[in-house]
């Protein structure tokens, strides 16, 4: 793909001290997330995927290595400079939904923008995914797939310039998280916006622009969808 790269992992090693016991979560790894692409970083659990999307969001460090976010270096970033990053540049969607409970949906999603300079609004991004209807319901109260809709819609009300998507459809059932998938899908399609998703399901790869496989640490594979299928066409 002939896109300008948004931000890359270069060389990128992390190891945990847990006592005398190196843990090598990541080793050596090179990553480059392109401008308005769906990336999907594919691998088994273990494998230090979802380490190098915490280092990508600025939420872990590397040991070793760079990460260049539009070729600044965030090992250069102040402390004040990596907390803007977090909050303004990149939205975060994890696999179970950290909704505040006592927060309606509405409220969940003004939570996020009362935090970044040129936030959306909370009501018509809920539109967007499908939940203007229930912008004044609390957790509780929606389904697994709508509280995973309102994450969605709390990360792109940070009007972010990339999503970093930690195994999303984890905690759904097969059909919402089909739904989940589409919905993804139309968001990267009407916007642009670039989105990493991270996942040990083989199927959702079929969905991506480019597929990047990791095992034991390193990126072994990069690879280029001829197209990318649409959620109805898969199956796991």
């Amino acid at each position: 793909m002939d896109r300008p790269v948004l931000i890359s992992a270069e060389k990128v090693s992390r190891v945990y001290h847990m006592g005398e016991v190196d843990i090598h979560a990541l080793r050596d790894a090179d990553l480059a997330v392109l401008e308005k692409e769906i990336l999907v970083v594919l691998g088994p659990s273990g494998s230090g995927k979802s380490t190098l999307l915490n280092i990508l969001g600025g939420i872990d460090s590397p040991t070793s290595g760079h990460i260049r976010y539009r070729e600044r270096d965030l090992a250069a970033f102040s402390g004040s400079q990596l907390t803007d990053y977090r909050r303004a540049s990149v939205g975060f969607i994890f696999q179970f939904y950290n909704l505040i409970p006592n927060l309606t949906a509405r409220e969940n999603v003004e939570l996020a923008t009362e935090i970044v300079p040129d936030p959306l609004d909370a009501l018509e991004t809920l539109d967007k995914v499908g939940l203007k209807d229930r912008a004044d319901h609390f957790p509780s109260q929606l389904s697994g797939g709508e509280q995973q809709r309102v994450a969605v819609a709390r990360a792109l009300a940070k009007n972010p310039d990339f999503l970093l998507c930690d195994e999303p459809t984890g905690a759904l059932d097969y059909e919402t998280a089909k739904h989940l998938l589409r919905l993804m899908q139309q968001i990267n399609d009407q916007t642009g916006l670039t989105m990493v998703m991270v996942t040990h399901n083989v199927a959702i790869a079929a969905l991506a622009d480019r597929v990047a496989k990791m095992r034991s640490g390193r990126v072994t594979e990069v690879t280029e969808n001829e197209r990318r299928a649409d959620p109805e066409e898969i199956e796991w």
